[in-house]
């Protein structure tokens, strides 16, 4: 494709992915209180919160200075920028020729870097408590990811992830250990990542328990739009990693309406079969206490490296 036609596909890639992370995370609720005998939020319950944040007013700390306000736009930009890194529909991602899995790995923890740095800057202790307690869950969960991500790309012989899912297609699915292992070591960075049961409970602001939360308690109206649709725009990337590298299952090789609808449809269904596993996760776990979350990454660390070994013997 030309450089226009990546730039095209780039924008209408975020932008369906954009559009679909609200209703990922509403699903995953509704799911729950299904587990629980509730009858949940509606599907579109997502949409409605960030359209009454997007109404409102900012609120901001007379001490805040401009790192405050740039930090959810950083968080929110890296998130997107990341979408155009990532296979979806297609084998292969429509800027995959900017960078690979360290782009990728790195324009997240730019954001969680913009975001936890914001959080100081207004002096709140909650504040920095959660930015604490985020930069110690990822200083575990990063390895981690990158440890699941190299097992995949050492049998590849490429850091593209266009590359790796091209190269699964080509070969088939094998189910070897290393790769199961890897699968495994990334659905545990999900869970992190997006603040799940039992890592961090999303639904709680009790300050002795909360992460995430308690980075973004100081914003308000459109920044904490921009922090909750880029918190959201992550989990569906987690998964789209996660389905795409490890079951590349029906992604289009061409742009024929046949091979582009069966995408869309496959596509779909693997994302909720993870909403569902990420789901009974969260339904059938307690939060953890924080000093036993390092012990769970630390698992995660562990099927990497074991990952890893069986790849290269």
């Amino acid at each position: 494709m030309s450089l226009a036609q990546s730039l095209a596909a780039a924008a209408l890639q975020a932008a369906a992915l954009l559009a679909l992370a609200p209703l990922l995370r509403s699903a995953i609720k509704k799911m729950k209180a299904a587990f629980q005998s509730r009858q949940g939020p509606p599907l579109l319950q997502g949409y409605y919160d960030l359209a009454k944040l997007l109404r409102k007013e900012p609120v901001r700390s007379e001490t805040a200075s401009w790192v405050f306000v740039a930090g959810p736009r950083v968080y929110f930009a890296t998130a997107v920028a990341a979408t155009t890194l990532v296979p979806v529909l297609f084998a292969g991602a429509p800027l995959e020729q900017a960078g690979g899995i360290l782009v990728f790995v790195g324009l997240l923890a730019l954001g969680r870097f913009a975001l936890a740095t914001a959080s100081l800057d207004t002096g709140s202790p909650f504040g920095g408590m959660g930015s604490s307690r985020e930069m110690t869950v990822a200083a575990l969960a990063e390895p981690a990811l990158m440890l699941g991500l190299f097992a995949v790309a050492l049998w590849g012989g490429s850091l593209n992830l266009g590359d790796l899912v091209r190269a699964t297609i080509s070969r088939g699915i094998s189910g070897h250990p290393s790769e199961l292992l890897a699968a495994a070591a990334l659905f545990i960075v999900l869970i992190a990542e997006a603040g799940r049961v039992p890592v961090d409970n999303p639904a709680t602001h009790l300050e002795l328990t909360m992460i995430h939360e308690a980075m973004v308690l100081e914003y308000a109206g459109p920044d904490l739009a921009l922090v909750e649709w880029a918190s959201a725009l992550k989990e569906l990337l987690f998964m789209t990693v996660l389905a795409n590298l490890f079951l590349p299952l029906g992604l289009a090789v061409s742009v024929s309406p046949i091979a582009v609808g069966l995408a869309v449809a496959l596509y779909a269904g693997k994302v909720f079969l993870l909403a569902v596993a990420v789901t009974v996760v969260e339904a059938t776990n307690a939060k953890l206490r924080f000093f036993r979350v390092p012990e769970l990454m630390a698992v995660s660390l562990g099927l990497g490296f074991l990952a890893l070994a069986l790849r290269f013997l």
